[in-house]
């Protein structure tokens, strides 16, 4: 597709510089992370996902709504190659609450090649970096927001790491996915995308879900039926919203998306 970027970018509030280097891409990951929700609306609405850049730039762009880490980061990756950036598709494996990492193609995030090096970059998975990370391990961790984080690297797999801010002297890591450098196509991620929306074994399929960051670095985020608001110094509010009406509701005011 010959992509609209001027749209993209209204999309994303984003008014700056457009040369491809590390300045231009911070900002527009942070624009994307606050303009654009995490959600999965369109699983427990019965809409079927497409994985093809003109579906999703209707979607996301001119319909204004979010989606999930194949949609937000595989649609990200366009506009940054119009942008002039040398990307690559990563397949990422996510790690559960009992330590163990789900399958491959489970998380799509990016790998962006500048002249000073590559950068981890990620628009899709929710409450999670800000800002693009070094891919090379030996980097320093990199506090961003409530959280601090890092790469790690055993062999040809690296693994993103983080902890809150608050812990930094005690090190316990967690980790969040981890991944290998090699390219992908976005074709790949369709079986994945597919077992996502239609599996009961998947998590997008047990609740609605939708979330975006904050101006101020917090969060907001409606979970079924439950509004959460996150400061940017992690102090959680929650209240039970009374209706679905009352979600609908929620859903323009704090996200844009219409019912």
């Amino acid at each position: 597709m010959s992509m609209n970027v001027d749209a993209y970018l209204q999309r994303l509030a984003y008014c700056g510089d457009r040369q491809p280097d590390l300045a231009t891409l911070a900002a527009l990951q942070w624009a994307h992370l606050r303009q654009i929700p995490f959600e999965n609306l369109s699983i427990h609405r019965g809409e079927a996902i497409v994985l093809e850049e003109t579906a999703l730039f209707r979607k996301i762009v001119e319909q204004r709504r979010g989606g999930f880490c194949y949609e937000l980061n595989g649609l990200f990756a366009a506009l940054l190659r119009e942008l002039g950036y040398r990307v690559s598709l990563l397949s990422a494996q996510v790690a559960g609450a009992d330590g163990m990492f789900g399958p491959e193609f489970d998380h799509l995030c990016l790998a962006v090649h500048l002249e000073d090096g590559a950068y981890l970059v990620d628009v899709g998975f929710g409450d999670c970096f800000l800002q693009p990370l070094p891919l090379e391990p030996e980097a320093a961790p990199s506090r961003q927001g409530r959280h601090v984080y890092r790469i790690q690297a055993l062999g040809g797999v690296r693994t993103l790491q983080q902890l809150p801010a608050e812990h930094e002297a005690c090190a316990s890591w967690s980790d969040e996915y981890r991944f290998n450098l090699q390219a992908r196509d976005l074709s790949d991620f369709e079986p994945m995308c597919r077992f996502h929306q239609s599996s009961p074994d998947s998590h997008f399929t047990r609740k609605r879900i939708c979330s975006r960051a904050t101006d101020d670095g917090g969060r907001i985020s409606l979970s079924d039926r439950r509004l959460i608001l996150t400061s940017a110094e992690g102090l959680k509010t929650e209240s039970l919203l009374p209706s679905e009406a009352a979600c609908q509701q929620a859903l323009l005011d704090h996200f844009g998306i219409q019912a």
